[in-house]
Order: structure tokens, then C-alpha cells, then sequence
């Protein structure tokens, strides 16, 4: 096993605050992880206690993620991935997935919380034959994230760009489908975009769940429509069966009848 390389950035300074609850970890403790404070499973047992569909829809986005890399991997041969907003290593993580199909899978990770590149440096080991990296910079810097991912990815070669529950973190609306679209006009023909993020208008108690944590001083996450989310794809190909809850995004054969949920999801290849 290889180890990963990290980009520093101004994030590797700063101490982790164990007393504010943080989305990262709360979002882990709801996927059953350990990575987390008791700010943190608080918070967690707030929110749920106001809307417990939120650990399935923590849950479903994972699956979600996880079948997506299998279909880009297996399906659409790509061998190069860039998620940003990785959020803590968990089970399934993208390189996980990716190597096991195609060990010389090479993946580049973003963040800027600390608690995840101090996991990051720990957990993020890649084949021998593929590569890991972690880059120390923020969504919202797309040009320091492309520069960086440059060192360890392929910009000639198709590239699949993740971006998992991250969008709603840009509370502009604008803002973030700019960032999304700089992101994309890096990326050569034949690559992918996979989003993933909250939708509204789907369950009104996530809605109102959601709406009452963002007024809480938190952090906030805004909840898109799922037009607002489906935009995100302008100018890409689809891949079947479009943008839709991502437990009705190809559910693996035997699986549940899969149910609506407040989150959706798609695919897209750049022409």
C-alpha cells in the first residue's frame, strides 16, 4: 500500500473545536461512524429527534455514491476522480470503490476541515498501482483545487468530478453553479459530473428540519429544488434515469422497493 500524499494548506494550522458541533462529523455519526464528539451526537440527536429520516437519506446518499463509482468504473472506464468535499473516511470511501474494480485508479480528495485531513493522512491508503491525494483547499477556490488535482490527475484523460452534499453548502445559489460550471470546464470530453444534495420541496419535515437547523447558528445547508439541482447538469448528458432520488438511481437488482426521499441525485457525462 502507497501512502497518500497531502497538500498542506492553511487548514493543517488550526486546532479542531470539540465544542461547536461540525457537519462533517454530525453527518458521520448518522452513517454509524466513530469520528465524532459529543457536540456533535447532540446535535445529531436533535435533529433527529425533529426528522429521524435524516440517517436514511445520510445513508441512501452514501449508496448512492458508492453505485455511482461502480457504474463510472466498471461501465464508463474511468480510471481518474477528483471529490471534493470529501467529508471523514468512512466505509466505501471513493478510492475504496474505484481500486477494488480498477486498482490503478488514481483519486484526489478535498477538504478544509482538519479533523478530516488529520483521517485523511491516517486512512486514505491507495493500491500500489493507483494513487491517493489529499488537497487542503476550499470549493470555493476552484482554480487552487484544479491546480492541485493537476499534480496527481490527468487533465488530458476523462476525469469524474464528485460533489457530494457540498453545493448546499454555498448558500448563493449563483455562486455555487458557478463554481460547479469552472469545475466542469476544466475537465476534458468524456468526463463526469456526480452530484448529490438535499432537495426540497420533497418531504416537508426535512424541509422544516432543516430550515430550523440553518437558524440555529450553524453552519448552514440550503435545500435546492430538484430543478435547481438538476441545473447543475446544464450542457452535460445525462445518464439514465436522470436527476431523481438517489435511492431510485439504479438500485442494485433484489434491493428494496426504494422510497421518495428528500435528496436527489444524477450523473452526467461532458460531451
Amino acid at each position: 500500500m502507497s501512502d497518500p500524499s497531502t497538500t498542506p494548506g492553511h487548514t493543517a494550522q488550526q486546532k479542531i473545536d470539540t465544542s461547536v458541533p461540525h457537519s462533517a462529523r454530525i453527518w458521520n455519526y448518522w452513517l454509524g461512524g466513530k469520528d465524532n464528539y459529543p457536540v456533535d451526537e447532540q446535535a445529531g440527536d436533535a435533529y433527529t429527534a425533529v426528522f429521524p429520516g435524516i440517517v436514511t437519506i445520510a445513508r441512501s446518499s452514501r449508496a448512492f455514491l458508492r453505485r455511482n463509482i461502480t457504474h463510472l468504473v466498471a461501465e464508463a472506464g474511468i480510471r481518474q476522480f477528483l471529490d471534493i468535499g470529501t467529508g471523514l473516511p468512512t466505509a466505501d470511501n471513493t478510492h475504496e470503490v474505484a481500486q477494488r474494480i480498477a486498482p490503478e485508479s488514481r483519486i484526489v480528495y478535498v477538504d478544509n476541515d482538519p479533523m478530516v485531513l488529520a483521517h485523511a493522512r491516517a486512512l486514505l491508503y491507495s493500491t500500489p498501482e493507483g494513487a491517493t491525494a489529499y488537497i487542503d483547499s476550499d470549493v470555493l477556490d476552484p482554480d487552487t483545487v484544479l491546480e492541485a488535482a493537476a499534480r496527481t490527475l490527468d487533465f488530458d484523460r476523462p476525469i469524474a468530478l464528485i460533489l457530494s452534499n457540498i453545493l448546499g453548502h454555498i448558500p448563493d445559489y449563483d455562486q455555487a453553479r458557478s463554481v460547479a460550471a469552472r469545475l466542469v470546464d476544466a475537465l476534458p470530453s468524456g468526463s463526469y459530473l456526480s452530484i448529490n444534495d438535499g432537495s426540497r420541496g420533497i418531504d416537508p419535515e426535512f424541509d422544516r428540519a432543516q430550515d430550523g437547523y440553518n437558524e440555529s447558528g450553524a453552519a448552514p445547508y440550503i435545500l435546492r429544488t430538484v430543478d435547481q439541482i438538476t441545473a447543475f447538469f446544464d450542457g452535460l448528458e445525462l445518464v439514465e434515469p436522470g436527476v431523481v432520488p438517489v435511492t431510485q438511481w439504479r438500485p442494485e437488482e433484489g434491493a428494496d422497493a426504494p422510497e421518495l426521499i428528500g435528496e436527489h441525485g444524477g450523473l452526467a457525462r461532458k460531451p
